[in-house]
């Protein structure tokens, strides 16, 4: 039981219940209030358009994930039946590739001749020399069909004139003949190398020969005159040699 108040107290306010919003004169009504109370902060919109746009240089550095779920490609398919191919097979095929080039071979060497070296006429040569007059021509004779003349050439040089005649002997090796004006001290170190030593006389037709060692397995015959050299030289074998030099007439 309260004590009892005085009669000229004023009595307090009574504690406020329910709605605390303060009312009064001054006071801008709750409506107002709330609009300022968010008219300072942004208003929630919801988005009606696409998405957030990414920069295209952060999306050239997205990692490329779907490329990287492809399943790896399946490896080449092998095939089986070059694999299966036997020593057998492979000597079949050889064989029917080496058959026509060797019937090819001997078509050309049988009908065409082409192991025989082409012959050449040498009266050209022989006349151009005899024409110019710059020394004694001679010329095989009775050296047979088996002896084939492949090259012939006459040509002046320093000091001189050459006569070149090349022959197949019937051995089938290589002799040339050589007439000559140019001093014997030039000509046998040219044509025979500085290293060309005599060997030894040989009578060939009433003349006097000289042999000489050449060039590799070469040997050579010589006939010094005034005025001209003569030499047989090649890799045939000296019986040849002799027979070539012994026909010059």
């Amino acid at each position: 039981m309260e004590p009892a108040q005085p009669a000229d107290r004023v009595p307090a306010e009574p504690t406020p219940t329910g709605d605390p919003t303060p009312t009064g004169p001054g006071v801008p009504p709750v409506g107002a209030r709330a609009a300022d109370a968010t008219a300072g902060e942004p208003a929630l919109v919801e988005p009606t358009g696409p998405g957030p746009q990414v920069p295209p240089s952060v999306a050239g550095r997205q990692p490329m994930v779907a490329a990287s779920l492809d399943p790896p490609a399946p490896p080449a398919a092998v095939d089986a039946r070059r694999s299966e191919r036997s020593p057998k097979d492979m000597a079949i095929s050889l064989l029917v590739l080496l058959i026509p080039i060797a019937l090819l071979l001997a078509f050309y060497r049988g009908f065409l001749g082409g192991d025989q070296a082409s012959t050449v006429d040498p009266t050209a040569a022989i006349d151009q020399a005899r024409s110019a007059n710059a020394f004694p021509v001679s010329q095989p004779a009775d050296l047979g069909s088996d002896w084939r003349t492949v090259s012939a050439n006459y040509q002046t040089v320093e000091g001189g004139a050459n006569l070149r005649i090349g022959y197949l002997t019937p051995e089938g090796r290589g002799a040339q003949l050589v007439q000559s004006n140019v001093p014997a001290e030039r000509l046998l170190p040219a044509e025979l190398t500085d290293q060309a030593q005599p060997q030894g006389q040989a009578d060939l037709a009433g003349r006097n020969w000289q042999r000489y060692t050449a060039r590799g397995n070469e040997q050579a015959l010589v006939l010094l005159e005034p005025g001209r050299t003569v030499i047989v030289v090649g890799d045939a074998r000296e019986t040849e040699l002799r027979q070539l030099a012994a026909a010059l007439r």
